[in-house]
């Protein structure tokens, strides 16, 4: 019999807000635990919540770039349930009015375009972190995370294999960094995802025995997970070799295997009330139309326009678009140069190059495009050659270097006086008989080995064209 898997995904993204969501404690990673708390995130008894109102921009902004319709009268509600991690034993959420509903994401793989619906979106606090110490066989708990504003994302059943699982997710991540909701980053926890899962034969309208996974921390282990689930279910089916329930499960990324966890608990089993102190949130039109003013072109679009007009390649268009980040410096950068492609392409491939040698990601190139239009423009006007050039462009990259006053300091000029040039050329020439003679032997690679040698007296200032045809001359 062949078997369909039927997943849906609630996906946690960490909004980027300065301050928690019910508190004045600063919003960000930080390093010692319990560090960033304060008596209201940490639980203590007597202390109201204060509701972050850029949370709510941030969520409408989500909605909009989701298509999703945006619930102009939003309330929160207590969800209770005990776990060390929470302090109250109840979190703060949205269950009755959350801040979006419908919407969806069109995704495309391998198979054709599909769209996924959504069912919702609703804000939350986060809960605290267990921090596992296997030698000492003790868990410890960081509050540093607890307040902290999220949305959750919440789909409906239509996914059905991995490849549209990472599809969809690579989507919205996409769409919620252009639109600077979030950093969207599994590897920090910004971004986090449970899968629900279950198998049903094909054909069947019915769905199987719904298990979720959590601990999911990279796209690689979701599409593990989902695969190893999917097997252990159409075995318990055809096989019998155990019997599914509906339950929570953690995924263990070394061992390729999940486990249970607990029971999977129904809405009945939070307890979901109104919170009696929080006033709902009304969204009236002027504050609506003030954030819907502030979407961002969508990828696609931007780069449908880099290739009409600005005469950029689809390929290089689609690189430049993956990230919010390449954008911005590309569009701060190329209006102050002659050639958006040479800026296009400095940063696709050397500022790319180099964000590869460091191990960071595009969103984490910190190049100014006021320094980085200066480097192009220095190597266009000959002032600098292009070698000098990424030794200027590495120092921007590793200490914000002015790129003039570097070029100064370290001598890198080009070098373009004909004269001077021309006795390096004869004396080059004059005391490498052998390369000569291969070179007028039909190896024309000889040319290069010449080349370099004029170059490495000019340590790598020269103008090429100029070495290039005085070598020619002298040759000839």
């Amino acid at each position: 019999m062949n078997y369909e898997t039927v997943i849906g995904l609630e996906v946690h993204v960490e909004l980027k807000t300065n301050s928690k969501i019910f508190c004045s404690c600063r919003n960000g990673h930080t390093q010692d635990a319990n560090e960033n708390v304060c008596p209201a995130c940490c639980g203590m008894p007597g202390l109201l919540p204060v509701f972050n109102r850029r949370v709510v921009e941030l969520g409408m902004t989500a909605g909009m770039m989701l298509g999703c319709d945006i619930t102009r009268r939003t309330t929160f509600d207590k969800k209770s349930y005990y776990y060390p991690d929470l302090p109250c034993a109840y979190q703060i959420t949205q269950w009755f009015a959350p801040i979006c509903r419908n919407g969806g994401v069109e995704i495309e793989t391998k198979s054709g375009k599909k769209f996924i619906r959504l069912k919702q979106i609703h804000m939350e606090e986060d809960a605290g972190k267990l921090i596992h110490d296997d030698w000492t066989d003790t868990t410890m708990v960081d509050f540093n995370r607890t307040s902290v504003p999220l949305i959750e994302i919440v789909s409906l059943p239509d996914l059905r294999s991995a490849d549209e699982v990472l599809a969809y997710l690579e989507r919205l991540r996409t769409l919620l960094r252009f639109a600077k909701v979030s950093e969207c980053r599994m590897e920090t926890g910004t971004m986090r995802c449970d899968v629900n899962l279950s198998v049903r034969p094909e054909g069947s309208d019915t769905l199987g025995v719904r298990t979720e996974m959590k601990n999911m921390n990279s796209l690689s282990a979701i599409a593990r997970a989902i695969e190893y689930e999917t097997a252990r279910h159409i075995d318990a089916i055809e096989r019998g070799t155990e019997t599914l329930v509906q339950e929570t499960r953690r995924w263990d990324d070394v061992k390729g295997q999940s486990f249970a966890m607990r029971n999977k608990e129904t809405a009945a089993d939070y307890r979901y009330f109104p919170d009696p102190n929080l006033v709902p949130v009304v969204i009236d039109d002027a504050w609506y139309e003030s954030v819907r003013a502030t979407l961002p072109e969508l990828p696609e679009e931007k780069a449908a326009r880099y290739v009409s007009d600005l005469g950029l390649t689809e390929a290089d268009a689609g690189v430049l678009t993956a990230s919010r980040n390449l954008c911005d410096i590309f569009e701060a950068a190329y209006p102050q140069c002659s050639s958006p492609k040479d800026v296009a392409a400095w940063i696709i491939g050397d500022c790319m190059g180099l964000a590869g040698k460091k191990q960071v990601t595009a969103d984490d190139v910190p190049v100014s495009p006021d320094k980085l239009a200066a480097i192009v423009n220095m190597v266009e006007k000959k002032e600098i050659t292009r070698g000098a050039a990424k030794r200027v462009l590495a120092a921007v990259w590793e200490k914000d270097a002015d790129p003039r006053a570097f070029v100064e300091e370290n001598g890198l000029k080009a070098q373009s006086d004909e004269g001077a040039i021309r006795e390096i050329v004869t004396r080059v020439v004059a005391s490498n008989e052998k390369i000569v003679a291969d070179y007028k032997a039909g190896k024309t690679k000889a040319m290069q080995a010449l080349f370099g040698l004029v170059m490495k007296e000019l340590r790598g200032n020269g103008d090429p064209a100029v070495i290039r045809s005085l070598l020619e001359e002298a040759l000839s």
